[in-house]
């Protein structure tokens, strides 16, 4: 049942709220066709690539998921808002196991962005769009229940309004890590392990190579499912009336890919269609990262982009001058505690550790469930590794990193100390040195000192979000409140089973039940309070 709001954004439908569909992928760098790797034929997506515009220069800012969908979801860099250690919240058992005492300062919590920052879905929602997402979330805190019309498995544009414009999240999983994990059912195979190219850092082992081929197996499986939402669009007849956004969630899922700051963990394609066919077969340079992605959504959609998003626009009517630089961090890592800082503007990469005591290579639980991991540790202990295998070997790091990807693409070659490139060294370093000091680098403290003076502002425990009050005015107009500042507030009315978003005073019929929570961001949300609207309002 619609409230008086939704009915009020049904009405200011227009031609100018296009659908918006992203399709993401997990762990996945550019291995594709369309991108210079014909390994295997991924035709779903080389047909976007040919219908639209295809990124070459899109990052992470941070090379693991769930700092990096925090910044998408928000359009702020995960160092500001205290959600760059993977996880917040309750440590996996492997990773308690591995090393308890990582854990014993940390308490339970979760990024807190300032006041007034929201999941940018509710900005659509506001504006009339259904949003649904299928179906993970995983932004290092719980969304309000504001943020989606539906979250789950079978969430789908198809279930919104007739003529309701949309924005829809499908997230493809099949290319995740663990799908090179033994217990993991395996994908048809289509790569030659024998044929698959193998990065210089990489040694040349059958295991290495059946892991990558299994890689490449998982790419083919989920470019189908693409083609298969692709279909979905064209029998609804929506495929020229929707934008289609394709990319993934950070670069490849194996060693030196996720969860490290080179182009092999931050690289990720990025091809957006669109309706009209504009820019269809083209290529766009312009560096582009997931902090942006946010506030282009936004604007795509006619809506103005809120102040506090650190992202800028990069397509469509609104988009600004390219910048210059695209920002990366990498910070704990289940229980493994670091803290590295990078810079590219595309070509180049300027890298500065801050605990050089780390190996490159973190020893997390989890990845050592991949295969070639094996291999990589007997060439560790072999002490045959090659000059450019140094960083998967070596027990520290340097304090400071400088790639040339023009001379370099696979980033082994350190010249932090070539002359040649000295003032490149010295523009990244002053790039990164002011978007630290600009952005408020939480990272910058010991974590659990982070979580209690930064994000609970000195308190011991996660604050809890006030509850929302309704009130009936002599009109018989329902307004709701909350004292917690940067709290949204979300009801229900019946038996409705999504949560609308409150955004002003609405009228209700009598003797309907109405169940309001609010929440803020970081905050535990209030307990539900259910209210029979009568007259006068009477609490259940």
């Amino acid at each position: 049942m619609f409230t008086l709001l939704m009915s009020i954004c049904l009405a200011f439908f227009t031609s100018d709220q296009p659908n918006i569909v992203w399709i993401s992928v997990e762990d996945m760098s550019p291995w594709l066709a369309c991108y210079g790797d014909d390994t295997v034929a991924t035709p779903n997506i080389d047909r976007l690539a040919r219908e639209g515009v295809r990124y070459t220069n899109a990052h992470a800012n941070t090379p693991v998921c769930a700092p990096a969908r925090s910044t998408l979801i928000t359009g702020l860099y995960a160092t500001s808002i205290g959600s760059m250690h993977m996880r917040t919240g309750k440590p996996s058992g492997a990773a308690l196991e591995r090393d308890p005492d990582a854990y014993a300062d940390i308490p339970n919590y979760e990024a807190v962005p300032p006041v007034g920052v929201r999941c940018f879905t509710e900005y659509l929602r506001k504006a009339g769009y259904h949003c649904t997402n299928r179906s993970k979330q995983d932004y290092q805190f719980n969304a309000p229940v504001t943020a989606w019309d539906l979250s789950g498995g079978k969430a789908h544009w198809r279930q919104r309004e007739d003529g309701q414009p949309f924005f829809a999240v499908f997230n493809i999983t099949g290319t995740h890590e663990s799908g090179t994990f033994p217990n993991r059912r395996r994908a048809p195979k289509v790569a030659d392990p024998a044929k698959v190219p193998v990065p210089p850092y990489y040694p040349d082992t059958p295991l290495v190579r059946d892991d990558i081929a299994r890689t490449y197996d998982n790419i083919v499986a989920m470019d189908g499912k693409v083609g298969g939402i692709l279909k979905q669009l064209e029998t609804d007849g929506l495929l020229e009336e929707t934008i289609v956004v394709f990319f993934s969630d950070h670069g490849v899922g194996l060693p030196r890919g996720k969860r490290s700051i080179y182009a092999s963990g931050t690289h990720v394609p990025l091809i957006i269609r669109w309706p009209d066919g504009r820019g269809a077969g083209t290529v766009e340079d312009r560096p582009v990262a997931f902090v942006d992605f946010a506030p282009t959504t936004l604007s795509l959609a006619g809506l103005p982009v809120p102040e506090a998003m650190q992202g800028q626009v990069f397509a469509g009517t609104g988009a600004g001058k390219p910048k210059p630089h695209v920002f990366i961090n990498a910070d704990r890592m289940d229980s493994v505690t670091d803290r590295t800082r990078a810079v590219t503007d595309g070509r180049y990469r300027y890298v500065r550790n801050g605990m050089t005591d780390r190996p490159r290579l973190y020893p997390v639980a989890y990845a050592e469930n991949i295969p070639m991991m094996a291999d990589l540790h007997a060439l560790r202990a072999s002490g045959e590794a090659t000059p450019e295998q140094w960083q998967v070997v070596s027990p520290t790091k340097p304090a400071e990193e400088l790639y040339d990807r023009a001379s370099d693409p696979h980033e082994v070659v350190n010249r932090i100390d070539d002359p040649e490139l000295a003032v490149v060294r010295a523009e990244l370093s002053a790039a990164l040195d002011a978007w630290i000091e600009r952005t408020g680098d939480l990272g910058m403290l010991p974590e659990g000192d982070m979580v209690r003076e930064r994000l609970w502002s000195g308190a011991e425990s996660k604050p809890q979000t006030d509850s929302p009050r309704v009130t009936r005015s002599g009109d018989g107009l329902v307004s709701i409140t909350c004292d917690t500042p940067g709290a949204t507030i979300g009801y229900r009315i019946g038996t409705q089973e999504d949560w609308s978003i409150y955004v002003a005073p609405f009228s209700l019929e009598a003797n309907r039940t109405l169940t309001v929570r609010s929440h803020r961001i970081g905050y535990r949300p209030s307990s539900d309070v259910i209210i029979k609207i009568a007259s006068p309002i009477t609490a259940e």
